[in-house]
């Protein structure tokens, strides 16, 4: 009898420290800034989607990729419409030093517009498929008038400010010719911007780049007869390229950056955060973006 009691409690604390080492296992994984390590060389693969509205983790994956030996060069996916001028130009930025040192390759897969294109110019090379909805060079800034909506409801608002600029974009107000006349000029000098990088990631006259950089979408075939992409191809042709660019024989092994694992708290409050983000822009009512406005599909 003592004996079996004896097995009991030996068991009982083999199970305690077989669950606590699966425990620690677990949250070790799912914390992790790290991804399962390769040992060969390889092509990196970093994927851009949606809408650009934060460029940390692209910057962070592209520096970690930048860092790698065992990297021999990059494919940059991506599926955006654009975003915010700001972390645009940043993806934008990484990924010019990143082609520096090794060459990055563009595959872009249903819309790359916009902001989405200006991430792509400062690659080596950029394929798009023949369906694919790209260009949209221009900016845009998005207001909302609420001055009628508010008479009918017998609502009035009041504003203190220090400039007579600092409330440019209120809703509730008519905006004036001397302030569309500043946003303009705001608008004018970011969309120079965006020329300028196209002229000198594609390698094209600024002049050319100008005519094209009317806010219109082009298909990944207009893209390529206007040398806005350098050829038609699939993820998988931008994959083979970078490996050959690379200097790998054979089938590359692709190798995807450190990428922290988010646990559902992680999860809850970044989604918190980017709604209060949204709704502070909103009613704050002023953002200059890269963006291609409307729907398209088959």
């Amino acid at each position: 009898m003592k004996n079996k009691w004896l097995l009991v409690a030996l068991a009982v604390v083999v199970m305690t420290i077989l669950f606590s080492l699966i425990s620690v296992f677990v949250l070790k994984s799912l914390l992790s800034d790290t991804d399962e390590v390769t040992h060969s060389e390889g092509v990196g693969l970093i994927e851009v989607k949606g809408i650009i509205l934060d460029s940390q983790e692209t910057v962070k994956q592209l520096q970690a990729l930048r860092k790698n030996e065992k990297v021999k060069a990059v494919v940059l996916r991506i599926d955006s419409p654009g975003g915010v001028v700001g972390p645009s130009q940043e993806i934008h930025d990484a990924v010019k030093k990143l082609n520096l040192k090794k060459k990055v390759v563009v595959s872009m897969g249903s819309l790359a517009a916009s902001g989405g294109y200006y991430i792509a110019v400062p690659a080596s090379k950029i394929f798009a498929n023949p369906g694919t909805i790209t260009g949209s060079i221009g900016v845009l800034m998005k207001f909302s008038n609420i001055e009628g909506l508010m008479d009918k409801v017998g609502m009035k608002a009041f504003t203190l400010k220090t400039g007579k600029f600092k409330d440019v974009g209120s809703p509730a107000r008519t905006m004036t010719d001397q302030e569309k006349e500043m946003l303009q000029s705001v608008i004018d000098s970011t969309h120079g911007q965006f020329i300028k990088a196209v002229a000198e990631g594609r390698k094209l006259p600024v002049e050319e780049v100008r005519t094209l950089a009317n806010g219109r979408i082009y298909s990944g075939e207009q893209a390529l007869a206007l040398k806005l992409v350098d050829q038609l191809g699939t993820l998988q042709d931008a994959v083979e390229e970078a490996g050959r660019l690379g200097g790998i024989k054979g089938e590359p092994e692709i190798i995807r950056p450190p990428k922290k694992k988010k646990v559902f708290l992680d999860l809850l409050v970044e989604s918190a955060a980017e709604r209060i983000s949204s709704f502070a822009v909103q009613e704050k009512g002023l953002t200059v973006n890269y963006e291609m406005n409307g729907n398209y599909g088959y």
